[in-house]
């Protein structure tokens, strides 16, 4: 009936135990900070019922453990400051880690293209949890859940968790390519942190959908570019590092910018704005925003359902229009109304300009 193992913070060394039982009660295993080496046991998927499973800070060298992925109620997941490496695949199993909340994975040797296919099965990152209660073991009610994590760039020890946690870290890796457009589908996520990659790309404008978001940390990459001005509608967002990489163009102004310092965009020498103190000229002034959410989704710019495409169609239209009507108007000789007008106007003008000669002339004599 042990539903709770916490064995963290001490000097233990050796391997991870391999004889986890099946059909056993464990809720929550901790057993960070400690020097454990070598490969997780594959036979941590016995524990069907496992909720944490935290093994952060050791020495454990191993490839990313895919069959932690059949864990039905795993909901958070820390594999912080290992030996792990290799492409982080997956998925293998139907709803994997479809009710992962904390997902951490930073500082390791974790390389290839971050793991898209994962995202898009992290159902629990994507609904927001307004029940505001604490994580603790269902078998064991006293104890509330507990772990060690960096939290906004600290290292933060929660004594508590809070069931609307979302947290997603994959930083200090070697993760390549692009960051993924998806990534907006996680609107539930509170800190997002993939610095110290070597990521290239721009920075997707979709991560203006994290409603959520109170941190995020893109510095030390390789990201090109300019800063998408929907960042700037992240309410929530106290943190915000784009630091060292290859930006350029004008910081947005206004709304949630004003709140950065230099700080945020240091390491960024195409950048022009008054956070940085360099004016910005020209083109880069006039700049548009990278790409929105879809590549073929024009209603940023002019409203929900309103794109740049309706309204050239729009004019375009109108003109063809009104030209015919007034090539066909005036061919047919219709317009009266329009002559009479002229016609008057001319009339009434010559009268004013006869009656002001006379009287002009009438003066010098």
């Amino acid at each position: 009936m042990l539903s709770v193992l916490h064995l963290g913070m001490n000097n233990l060394q050796g391997t991870i135990p391999s004889t986890f039982s099946k059909d056993n009660s464990l809720e929550y295993l901790n057993l960070s900070g400690n020097e454990l080496e070598g490969k997780i046991s594959p036979s941590i998927i016995n524990c069907t019922k496992l909720e944490v499973l935290d093994l952060g800070n050791n020495k454990i060298e191993d490839a990313f453990p895919n069959f932690l992925e059949t864990l039905p109620k795993l909901q958070i997941l820390i594999l912080k400051s290992n030996k792990l490496q290799g492409f982080v695949k997956g998925p293998n199993a139907y709803n994997s880690f479809s009710k992962l909340q904390i997902f951490d994975v930073s500082y390791n040797n974790f390389s290839g293209p971050l793991p898209t296919r994962y995202f898009n099965n992290l159902e629990a990152m994507m609904v927001s949890d307004q029940s505001m209660i604490y994580l603790n073991a269902t078998n064991y009610t006293s104890y509330v859940y507990s772990i060690k994590m960096t939290w906004k760039g600290v290292e933060f020890e929660f004594s508590k968790i809070q069931s609307t946690i979302r947290v997603l870290d994959l930083s200090s890796n070697n993760f390549t390519g692009e960051i993924p457009k998806m990534i907006g589908k996680l609107i539930a996520l509170q800190q997002l942190n993939l610095s110290h990659n070597s990521l290239t790309g721009h920075i997707q404008s979709s991560l203006g959908i994290l409603i959520n978001l109170e941190s995020l940390d893109l510095s030390s990459n390789l990201l090109t570019g300019r800063i998408p001005t929907q960042l700037g509608g992240l309410t929530f967002l106290a943190i915000l590092n784009l630091s060292h990489n290859q930006l350029e163009g004008p910081i947005p102004s206004g709304e949630q910018f004003n709140t950065f310092d230099a700080s945020s965009f240091e390491g960024n020498l195409g950048l022009c704005g008054s956070q940085v103190l360099k004016k910005c000229y020209g083109d880069e002034a006039r700049s548009l925003p990278p790409s929105s959410f879809d590549e073929g989704d024009d209603s940023t710019l002019f409203g929900e359902g309103f794109g740049w495409k309706a309204v050239t169609v729009g004019y375009g239209c109108g003109f063809v229009f009104g030209v015919a009507t007034g090539y066909v108007v005036f061919r047919t000789k219709k317009p009266s109304w329009f002559l009479r007008m002229v016609e008057d106007k001319w009339n009434l003008q010559s009268k004013k300009t006869k009656k002001n000669a006379g009287r002009y002339g009438a003066r010098r004599n």
